[in-house]
């Protein structure tokens, strides 16, 4: 259950759903670290051990063991029959026993194994297991955060522990005792101490036989407390005799049963998994019999020749399994000569809405060449149009279907259609009409699941669609290109994208309806993807020579960090080594006598690690410095020159609508969100971003405290409104407020703390939290906290109301109606209900900020383009937005800027922006 539990919480945050809302992150963690120690570790016998729902001795000899244990999230708990099924789907024996949990039971095999003349690994991240370890027996602590798996023997335990014998393990959580098992232990006696006093008196009952040499509170709770110190040890003791026979034979590892594991990963969704274990054979969709059928060339289909054989209704309920192109029948129709494209074309001018797709020859829009396009406005027909290679025939096969695509009264209909889109531009082709798309109406339906066309195809049509690596093989350098395919096969996976989106777009029509976010779709989602397409191709201009100088910059300081790194140490070694930094700080230097080591016996010198030992010695700050600069010259600096575009001379990032859950964009190559900026050095990137010519200049425009600023909205908190509407400092007011004092008298201490407060009440932060990042005590966090809550009652109101209102809806919702889901909010585990309440709070706000720029970007573009003028909009970041513009227009797009952003939503609270000029983005912010 350790494991299972790891795995649960290690993907709780971003939960993996199946199309019946079925949470499967435990079933496929569990399933992953069980093909991680079959595949690497090789047993020869293995066996799952659980325990049981009756009571064992402990609870006998202690009434309260385990009482305070949190509810299993329910989640989890609909997911453990399924790893049962898993498990013995993979042959592997299950053993329980009534009365003994599964730590005794494993102890006692354990120990048999290692008589039996076996290895025997206990596969647990539970720290009691080390009292179990000896010469032939270990603990296999599974990988976890892209940390390697650890194997634990006596040397290992003996060091972790701080002991002479794994046996005084049990003695030092009998002290320690665990909150989690509600073992109390003896008052007053945390990890530390009971190492040092297990060292010292070797057991528990030699250190209660010693009381008398003990001084003061320690004295007193050893002895007051020396029958709750045995009853503790003797809790935390794994039994070695439960009655369970080691049967070698039974714990065999056996091939896994395909008939067994096929329908469960079919049932469970696990697509890749499948083909990970059973290859490319494994196929989600059924395979029965093609049932075929030709149509003449541009018949349109009637009703009934698709309503009995439609891919959602083909099927089968009892198998679970999928439909694909193999048994479903469908028309996908070549359109290769000139009179069967005019003919096609004649069909899409008279629809109202039509789907389209292209192929091309990458994934790189900018980059790409167009290889083919597909059309569909019947579900089952499509219609497929190849594109030459010829650069010359490519644009006559365009040109011939550029008025229907540039026809204002036909909507588009797309997965992902920005990609498409950015392609026809290439060719002269501006798409224009309402558009569709489905992967970002999927995103509005449900945000936090997956939104390609293939999981939206089996989750809503249960359909497998044909996979692009039948057609150019696996990603990787080996892997062709479109251009490559033949025409009969290419014909039929390109009319299938277009077909199943054009289905996919009935199936979310009425879906976004009965959400209400029809509207937000229509009028920002859908709208936006022209404008992040212009974007694009819009680019930013990169001076290379300035990135060059500063990369040698940054080459000056970390050569003098390394000297000085040398000559704090005493000696020369390679800083980027972990090993030999961490022999260095730890062995040499002795910063830290108690430092943790990786399973290969090298210490850790992990970031985390770091920071904790800044404030030791300078030379780790150095290190930490070496390491910034490192990365930032590898990341950006190094980096930036690379993704020039070499047709353009320009950098042309890509931006992801249906990513953050929250409705924030998202962008790479490169991610501009998190070019650094809270680092000197770090800012110096954006002097990179300069205007495309002298004669142009760029703009920054950014939102004041717009989080906060929503906050006051959608709390109507009275004061916090005033604060804004008088224009002052909120961070000031807030303080002013929080201690008592004039605005005058607020210290740049009270200041800052009522920052961390105002934006950490955003995102649900704690007392404990904030003590944290503040460096204050959690008692004096509590209190700024409290008094935060008294003067602005309206936001500890709209905190309350907005949990309960995702309590009894299950979503909350932005002030555009933008949802997020929040499936634990009545969750009875508190740790999981506490994420989903966080997110409660923190959802609307986000959101809201993220539809207000975005409908900012969506008039502003149409302003731009109405008037006519030249600037560009080239970068959205966070809550700014970058323009690149002719000197004369400077004037006029401040105008458009400052007003578009402020009245995007309009609000009862003022939105304040900053807008920049200069030649660089760094001089503009």
């Amino acid at each position: 259950m350790a494991l299972i539990y790891r795995a649960y919480f290690a993907l709780s945050k971003t939960p993996r759903l199946t199309s019946y809302g079925l949470n499967t992150g435990a079933i496929m963690g569990f399933t992953n670290t069980l093909l991680e120690v079959l595949n690497n570790q090789k047993p020869t016998h293995i066996a799952v051990v659980f325990d049981t729902a009756a009571p064992t001795q402990r609870h006998l000899d202690f009434e309260q063991y385990k009482a305070q244990r949190e509810s299993m999230p329910e989640d989890l708990a609909a997911s453990i029959p399924y790893i049962f099924r898993l498990i013995e789907g993979f042959n592997i024996p299950i053993i329980t026993m009534d009365g003994y949990e599964a730590d005794d039971i494993i102890g006692t095999l354990a120990k048999k194994g290692e008589k039996a003349g076996y290895q025997v690994y206990c596969m647990t991240p539970d720290k009691d297991f080390g009292q179990l370890v000896s010469e032939n027996i270990f603990i296999y602590k599974p990988a976890r955060m892209g940390n390697g798996a650890e194997v634990l023997g006596v040397t290992e335990i003996l060091e972790k522990w701080e002991i002479n014998n794994v046996h005084e393990v049990i003695d030092i959580l009998g002290l320690w005792g665990d909150a989690v098992d509600n073992i109390p232990g003896i008052p007053g006696i945390g990890e530390k101490t009971a190492k040092k006093l297990i060292q010292e008196y070797g057991s528990i009952e030699n250190l209660i036989a010693n009381s008398d040499k003990l001084k003061g509170k320690m004295k007193e709770n050893v002895e007051n407390f020396a029958e709750q110190g045995l009853i503790s040890k003797k809790l935390a003791t794994i039994l070695l005799d439960v009655p369970v026979d080691l049967e070698e034979e039974k714990l065999l590892l056996e091939d896994p049963s395909k008939d067994a594991l096929e329908p469960l990963f079919v049932e469970l969704e696990f697509r890749t998994l499948g083909k990970r274990i059973f290859g490319d054979g494994f196929n989600m969709a059924d395979n029965a019999a093609p049932k075929g059928g030709q149509m003449d060339l541009f018949a349109i289909p009637t009703d009934d020749a698709f309503s009995s054989n439609s891919p959602v209704e083909l099927l089968d309920e009892e198998q679970g399994t999928l439909n694909s192109i193999e048994n479903t029948t469908h028309t996908y129709i070549l359109a290769e000569q000139l009179e069967e494209q005019e003919k096609l074309v004649e069909l899409l001018n008279n629809q109202d809405s039509f789907c389209f797709d292209t192929e091309s020859t990458g994934l790189d829009a900018i980059t790409a060449e167009l290889v083919g396009m597909s059309f569909s406005f019947e579900p089952g027909t499509a219609y497929y149009v190849p594109v030459s290679a010829d650069s010359k025939q490519a644009q006559e096969t365009v040109n011939l279907f550029k008025p229907i695509f540039e026809k204002e009264s036909i909507q588009k209909v797309g997965q992902n259609i920005k990609y498409d889109i950015l392609m026809l531009s290439k060719y002269g082709v501006e798409v224009r009409g309402p558009l569709f798309d489905t992967m970002l109406a999927h995103y509005l339906i449900d945000p936090d699941t997956r939104h390609n066309m293939d999981y939206l195809a089996e989750t809503y049509l249960k359909y497998s669609p044909v996979s692009i690596t039948d057609l150019i093989g696996a990603k990787g350098k080996n892997q062709g290109n479109m251009r490559d395919v033949e025409l009969a096969k290419i014909k039929e996976y390109a009319g299938e994208d277009a077909d199943i989106t054009l289905q996919l777009k009935h199936k979310f029509q009425p879906l976004l309806e009965e959400t209400s976010t029809l509207k937000l779709a229509e009028e920002v989602e859908f709208p936006l993807v022209q404008v992040l397409a212009n974007v694009e191709l819009n680019g930013v201009k990169i001076d290379e020579p300035t990135l060059q100088n500063f990369s040698k910059e940054i080459e000056k300081d970390v050569k003098r960090l390394e000297s000085q790194i040398y000559e704090k140490a005493g000696v020369t070694f390679n800083i980027a080594s972990p090993k030999q930094l961490g022999e260095v700080l730890f062995d040499k230097l002795q910063l830290d006598p108690k430092a943790k080591k990786t399973k290969t016996g090298q210490y850790k010198t992990g970031e985390d690690v770091l920071l904790a030992l800044a404030n030791k010695s300078d030379i780790v700050q150095d290190i930490l410095e070496f390491r910034q600069l490192q990365k930032l010259k590898s990341t950006y600096v190094d980096a930036l020159p690379t993704l020039v575009n070499k047709s353009t001379g320009l950098i042309h990032t890509s931006y992801n609508q249906a990513v953050a859950a929250t409705g924030r964009l998202s962008s790479t190559n490169p991610n501009l969100q998190n070019i650094p900026i809270r680092t000197e050095k770090g800012r110096e990137v954006r002097k990179a971003f300069i205007s495309r010519d002298p004669s142009w200049t760029l703009l920054s425009a950014d939102y004041s405290q717009i989080e906060l600023r929503i906050m006051a909205e959608l709390s109507k908190d009275v004061n916090m409104q005033e604060a804004f509407k008088q224009g002052l400092d909120i961070h000031k007011a807030t303080a002013a407020k929080v201690y008592a004092v004039p605005l005058e008298e607020v210290t740049s201490d009270m200041r800052r703390n009522a920052k961390a407060v105002n934006f950490g009440i955003i995102y649900g932060q704690s007392a404990f939290g904030l003590s944290q990042n503040l460096g204050i005590s959690r008692k004096e966090a509590a209190e700024i906290i409290d008094q935060y809550f008294k003067q602005y009652t309206g936001i500890r109101q709209y905190m309350g109301e907005v949990i309960e209102f995702a309590k009894e809806n299950g979503y909350v919702e932005t002030i555009l109606k933008r949802r997020r889901y929040l499936r634990d909010i009545n969750s009875a585990n508190m740790t999981v209900r506490g994420f989903a309440e966080r997110n409660a709070i923190n959802a609307p706000i986000q959101g809201s900020a993220a539809d207000l720029i975005k409908i900012a970007m969506i008039n502003i573009q149409a302003d731009i383009e109405e008037k006519g003028l030249e600037g560009k909009m080239i970068m959205q970041v966070h809550d700014e937005l970058v323009f690149d513009v002719p000197k004369s227009e400077v004037a006029i797009f401040k105008e458009i800027i400052a007003n578009r952003m402020k009245s995007a939503i309009p609000m009862g609270v003022p939105i304040e922006i900053e807008i920049g000029e200069g030649n660089n983005w760094l001089e503009a912010h």
